[in-house]
Formats: C-alpha cells, structure tokens, sequence
C-alpha cells in the first residue's frame, strides 16, 4: 500500500512547513490525485487518518482533488478528457494525441490560521 508512503510524505511536508510558520495551526490540506497515478484516494484518506490520529495534526483535514485524464490531438490542438481509454480525438478522429492532465500526484495548498 504505497498510500501510506505518500500519507507519510505529505505528513513530513506539513511538518516542515509547520517549523517554518510558528504561532500557526494548519487547517487543510489541498492534493491533486491525477487518474493514471494508481493511488486509490478512499486508501490515502484512510491512511492520512490514521497517520494524524492522536498527534497534534489530528484536526488537519486533507482534501483530495481528482484529475482526469486528458489529451490534446497534435492534429487539430482540442483539448479532451479520456473515457474508457479511448485517446481518439473526438473532433477528428485521429488517434495522434498527447496526455497533458491526469499524471498528477501534488500537493497543492496549505490552508493555515494565526494562534
């Protein structure tokens, strides 16, 4: 379960931060879980949980946002999302396209407030 790894890392992350800004509590934590990352984000939540409980971090919420997979044709340049694996250009047909969302495992914010 490579969740627990990525819990753990976002945890550090958190922590690092937290020495930087004393006085401070964090609130929230934004992630964006791309679809081709293979992390399952109901198993991150769950080990992100068990990670925080009892520690002074308890009261962090974590937030995960969901990236879908997309593509953009190299012939006629639109912009699509991916559904069922099908990487066919909707608007021409050609199967010459590239993935650009979808790949993303980032943290993405810390919300934090003044004690």
């Amino acid at each position: 379960m490579h969740e627990l790894a990525i819990a753990n890392n976002l945890l550090e992350a958190v922590q690092a931060e937290a020495n930087n800004r004393p006085g401070t509590r964090f609130i929230r934590l934004g992630v964006r879980v791309g679809e081709l990352t293979a992390v399952d984000p109901e198993a991150l939540t769950f080990c992100f949980q068990a990670l925080v409980r009892g520690t002074e971090m308890e009261t962090l919420e974590l937030e995960i946002e969901r990236v879908p997979r997309q593509h953009r044709c190299q012939q006629c340049g639109r912009e699509f999302t991916v559904v069922d694996y099908d990487v066919t250009c909707p608007a021409c047909g050609t199967p010459e396209t590239q993935c650009i969302a979808g790949t993303e495992l980032e943290l993405a914010y810390l919300e934090l407030e003044e004690i």
